[in-house]
């Protein structure tokens, strides 16, 4: 029987013996990078704070007087931002795939490094990162489509300043497609990260094949456990969220720094991370991920 409130236990007591048990604020500094490597791909963990005050140049009207004298500057300077914003975000997520099994690699063992998981897994983690770049243009043209689709929709309406029931029924019908695609462009990556990732790691599988395991295997006859499993997940978020709140109150928000963050609420991280991994040890010993050392017995 798979059940998504049993594992839940389990993840805990995993997260209390791979960081309390003994306290190590070495192993939490590296295991930390690990989880901040982890996570660039989603982009939670940076933080900029803007370097001049917009607001004063926009009451002065400086800066639209300037852009207005030196327009090709401007585009010339906004062309190479979009190319280093975009150059910014293949190397976060190249760092991110690479970080995925090195954070696994440590809460899976039970130990803190760097370099050898970093080595180990970089075949594993370049299929994943090809596979992320695939899913950021697929997402991209979905969205493009979509939202095209939409502005025909309603420009004759716009036109024509009739804004009826002709006009809102397709745009309703778009905005439900646009929904329901993200919904299933969302699942694909939850999925990746959660199990997909974890297959490849369980049983030294290249992508395509790790994926054909999650749908022959796994998915079959428990579609709405692996839904009960995400909307869990969301519900104990809430009590995630809280703890962040205050651990970040405590540190008087050093804990919103980057990296930092990543090491401070890293028991977050790493019951998360528990949490899928004892989920898929319901399906047998086979997909045992997390290695428990052994009790030593009573000496004699």
């Amino acid at each position: 029987m798979i059940s998504i409130t049993c594992p839940i236990q389990p993840a805990l007591d995993h997260t209390k013996r791979i960081l309390f048990q003994p306290f190590s604020l070495g192993k939490w500094f590296v295991l930390g990078f690990c989880a901040f490597l982890a996570h660039l791909g989603g982009g939670g963990s940076l933080n900029y704070n803007q370097a001049f005050d917009r607001t004063r140049l926009a009451r002065e009207g400086h800066l639209a007087e300037w852009a207005g004298a030196h327009l090709p500057l401007v585009i010339l300077l906004g062309a190479l931002l979009v190319v280093f914003l975009l150059g910014l975000g293949v190397l976060f997520q190249w760092l991110a795939s690479r970080g995925a099994f090195m954070f696994l690699d440590g809460v899976a063992r039970d130990r803190a490094a760097v370099v050898e998981p970093w080595d180990r897994f970089r075949d594993r983690g370049n299929q994943v990162f090809r596979f992320r770049l695939v899913l950021i243009l697929v997402t991209l043209g979905f969205l493009a489509v979509v939202v095209g689709a939409g502005f025909l929709v309603v420009l004759p309406a716009f036109r024509a300043q009739a804004f009826g029931r002709s006009a809102f029924l397709p745009l309703l019908l778009v905005g439900g497609i646009l929904l329901l695609g993200l919904l299933a462009l969302l699942a694909v990556s939850l999925l990746l990260k959660d199990f997909v990732v974890p297959i490849m790691y369980r049983r030294d599988l290249d992508l395509p094949v790790a994926w054909g395991v999650l749908r022959q295997e796994l998915l079959p006859g428990h579609g709405w456990q692996f839904l009960g499993f995400y909307l869990m997940t969301l519900v104990l978020w809430i009590p995630a969220a809280l703890l962040a709140i205050a651990i970040i109150c405590l540190t008087c928000c050093v804990a919103l720094l980057p990296y930092l963050s990543s090491v401070a609420l890293l028991p977050i991280s790493v019951f998360f991370r528990c949490y899928s991994l004892c989920f898929l040890e319901q399906f047998g010993e086979g997909w045992r991920i997390l290695e428990v050392p052994e009790q030593a017995g009573p000496s004699v």
